[in-house]
């Protein structure tokens, strides 16, 4: 518990200290482009839990979990299935380098044109951008195992599903994870930015309204907003991290010893 707390305080003490100066320079309302942290505490409270959370935030959620989940589950699949059939990679090669070249944010106006400006538009271009990491770590993670492993498994005459299920996922895991990882940071930026073009709702809506209309306490809240978010989804990240490669932490933690 005291190492927790040492880490706690060691994490958190540049940003308390940040705002506290924030808090007593700003308190006069002296700075046009710095709202007082009164202020922009109360606007944040208003508009993110409150009056804009059914309208705005919930959909922003359900966009990211809707495009993170689709994009995890094609770069996962995707990644064991180029890295483990042969001709899979020559098949498949051309289109990931073409597509993956492609600016997410490039792609927004074509997916207006052809999926509209609902939950498909903005779900697409998540995916779009974040599924590229995933897939490619995958694929490395699963390059990147001991070729004796694979063929003392080969030897054992372990079935194909068997293989994949219980000897190339789990041991490509650890970079599968640092895929998953940046796919969650890439997909909460491309959230925000979906919602910013022609869009009626959403977290990024409301930043681009704030903008337009010079509220600068809200056009905070909302930067503050994304930035917790991410924040906390991280946090989950690294408990469901350790959870899945408990042994792998273990491992490592052997080794050390």
């Amino acid at each position: 518990m005291k190492g927790r707390r040492r880490a706690l305080a060691i994490e958190i003490w540049l940003p308390v200290s940040l705002l506290v100066i924030w808090w007593f320079a700003t308190k006069n309302g002296s700075f046009l482009e710095f709202p007082p942290v009164r202020l922009i505490f109360e606007r944040f409270r208003e508009e993110y839990f409150f009056g804009r959370f059914s309208s705005d935030v919930l959909p922003s959620l359900v966009h990211l979990a809707l495009g993170y989940g689709i994009a995890a589950t094609l770069g996962v699949a995707g990644g064991l299935v180029i890295a483990t059939v042969p001709w899979a990679e020559a098949a498949a090669s051309p289109y990931v380098h073409f597509f993956r070249a492609l600016p997410p944010p490039a792609i927004v106006p074509i997916s207006i044109i052809l999926l509209g400006l609902g939950v498909t538009m903005k779900t697409s271009i998540i995916v779009l951008g974040a599924v590229w990491p995933i897939l490619l770590n995958t694929i490395d993670g699963v390059r990147g195992l001991d070729g004796t492993l694979l063929e003392t498994a080969r030897a054992c005459q372990l079935g194909r599903r068997y293989r994949l299920t219980h000897v190339i996922a789990p041991g490509a895991a650890p970079q599968i994870m640092t895929g998953l990882r940046s796919g969650l940071q890439i997909s909460i930026l491309l959230m925000a930015v979906s919602e910013m073009v022609a869009s009626t709702n959403g977290i990024g809506y409301l930043l681009l309204l704030s903008q337009q209309q010079f509220l600068i306490a809200d056009l905070w809240a909302g930067m503050i907003y994304l930035g917790l978010l991410g924040y906390l989804l991280n946090a989950l990240f690294n408990v469901g991290e350790r959870v899945v490669l408990k042994w792998h932490f273990g491992a490592r933690v052997g080794g050390a010893l």
